[in-house]
């Protein structure tokens, strides 16, 4: 990497889905300073975004380096950026002793030999916290962010739920006394009433710019909760059947409702058009909180309010996204435990609180239990809704995806842009996207249908 900003920072099991394999059994000695110990002065490295998790962890950074006396040096790199360059890294057998993944890499990031299985240090009682509870993660992000094929890779750090924020002073005005609970609500009831062209002012924005952004938060979100799919259960493409085009025409029929140009909003652009007041509504990442609070970049002081997305016709099946940290095959053995023991403390219940409160979401269903944190925090009850039930595979998580992600995101943007019929585009990206997963071995019997 080349410009690591060194900061003085320096199991197991599974899911829902999986086994799970329960934690060290206790050790009443165990102390984080001791099991630091034979790792003092060890530097291990990561990539973070910039992002309020990101931000809230690297306030409690000396906090651990005071403990451990590990470093933990962090380079902050674009969204847009980190898979590539965490790609690289591991390939040239470069200086990355932890990934940051995305849960549409760990397919991708497991399969490929790049990080390990937790099972590998939980079974070591000398630098495994004895409350390590794995079950006290949301067993829908241990499951979606950091298991694959049944193992447990990395722990839940970076926790996303899509939520609706919404100006509820605008909707008030409106003659609106709570937020739409459907998305036929906010096509038909809310968009006509929220909407002024002649003002500048609309309904709605949604995050489209053509890249993940468009693929993952635009095109997948009017997928599911219609009840179409990007796959059937033999992986061939749904996108002509009657609920995935039925949520890919709602999309289009909704845009008459945004700002122009919110083909090109990236999530930035989105929270900014509600925090300024030209927008009633996103559907947006429980991440952003901070930033539609902060006077600095907000205008909505109590005007802000959450609420879960819409349901659409087969329910509430909100966008979910996240990052897990796991440890990198690459390291050495000393870096490989300094780096378990930094991941065990940055996810774990006893920082949950301090983490939460610098900013971040917490993969930890115990601190959202805390009454004190349900009033402070508007979106925690929402998020933790969402939570409940959600749909693991999203977005496929297996490794063809960041090559499908390329294909939905050029024809979702040329949709939106009416270059292309939601049909036409459906049809383009279904014969691409099976042509990848051929060639990848599903068809064949080579490869699980595993998403």
């Amino acid at each position: 990497m080349k410009k690591w900003l060194l900061a003085s920072l320096s199991a197991l099991a599974i899911t829902a889905g999986a086994a799970l394999v329960g934690p060290a059994p206790a050790h009443a000695e165990w102390a984080i300073e001791k099991a630091a110990a034979p790792y003092k002065g060890t530097e291990i490295n990561v990539i973070f975004l910039d992002r309020p998790g990101y931000r809230a962890v690297i306030k409690l950074l000396p906090e651990f380096e005071k403990k451990t006396g590990i470093k933990v040096n962090y380079e902050i790199v674009p969204y847009e950026n980190t898979r590539e360059k965490q790609v690289l890294n591991f390939n040239s057998k470069g200086d990355l002793t932890m990934a940051l993944v995305d849960l549409v890499w760990i397919g991708e990031f497991a399969e490929n030999g790049w990080i390990e299985p937790v099972e590998k240090f939980t079974g070591d009682a000398s630098i495994t916290d004895p409350n390590l509870n794995l079950k006290g993660f949301f067993p829908l992000l241990l499951d979606a962010f950091g298991s694959w094929g049944g193992k447990v890779y990395g722990l839940p750090f970076d926790n996303y739920s899509g939520l609706l924020f919404y100006n509820q002073c605008m909707l008030k005005a409106a003659g609106f006394d709570k937020p739409p609970a459907t998305w036929d609500e906010v096509l038909n009831v809310y968009g006509p009433k929220l909407t002024d062209a002649s003002k500048k002012q609309y309904a709605f924005a949604l995050q489209s710019l053509r890249g993940e952004t468009q693929s993952a938060d635009s095109f997948m979100r009017v997928l599911w909760p219609f009840g179409g799919s990007l796959l059937d259960k033999n992986f061939k493409s749904n996108l002509l059947s009657k609920e995935s085009q039925a949520g890919l025409k709602f999309r289009q029929d909704l845009m008459k409702y945004m700002p122009p140009g919110v083909a090109a909003f990236d999530h930035s652009e989105a929270v900014n058009a509600l925090a300024q007041g030209q927008v009633a509504m996103i559907t947006e990442w429980s991440a952003f909180y901070g930033t539609l609070t902060d006077p600095k970049t907000s205008k909505l002081g109590d005007c802000l309010a959450v609420a879960p997305e819409p349901a659409g016709p087969a329910g509430r099946l909100p966008a979910l996204g996240g990052f897990s940290l796991a440890v990198a095959s690459q390291a050495t053995e000393a870096q490989k435990k300094a780096s378990w023991i930094f991941i065990q403390w940055a996810t774990s219940e006893d920082i949950a609180r301090a983490y939460v409160e610098a900013g971040g979401v917490s993969g930890r269903t115990s601190i959202y239990q805390q009454a004190d944190i349900k009033a402070k925090y508007k979106f925690v009850e929402p998020m933790v809704a969402s939570w409940q039930k959600g749909v693991p595979e999203f977005r496929p998580r297996f490794p063809a995806w960041p090559q499908i992600s390329e294909i939905v995101a050029e024809f979702g943007s040329k949709m939106m842009l009416g270059e292309v019929s939601t049909e036409e585009g459906a049809k383009q990206i279904g014969t691409r996207m099976e042509e990848i997963l051929k060639k990848e071995g599903y068809y064949d019997g080579k490869k699980a249908l595993r998403q």
